[in-house]
């Protein structure tokens, strides 16, 4: 409203229809993750409360801000996409190897 954006503009910066933004703005649905980082963007901030002093909470910044699902992010780390989800539940830790590569991309 204060950029005094119509929806459909909001859209098109989103990447997404004007019924996406009418559904996300009535609480009638979520933004599915691949739209996280047009959101961000848009909105300058990260709309999702994350503890980023928790490796928990650094996966699941790095993957909204990147818009990656659990199972995308356990693709490039070369696990499964529910050890991710075990790491941000905080149930397990990675390995030393799989902390090095994520010291490395966080």
């Amino acid at each position: 409203m204060e950029l005094k954006l119509l929806q459909k503009e909001v859209a098109s910066i989103c990447g997404v229809t004007e019924d996406c933004i009418t559904n996300w703005e009535k609480n009638r649905s979520i933004p599915q993750i691949q739209f996280f980082p047009h959101i961000i963007k848009f909105l300058g901030y990260m709309p999702f409360e994350v503890d980023l002093t928790t490796l928990s909470g650094k996966l699941k910044a790095h993957r909204h801000i990147r818009g990656l699902s659990q199972k995308q992010l356990g693709k490039i780390l070369g696990v499964d996409g529910a050890t991710v989800c075990s790491w941000e539940l905080e149930e397990n830790q990675p390995h030393k190897a799989i902390l090095e590569k994520l010291n490395i991309m966080l």
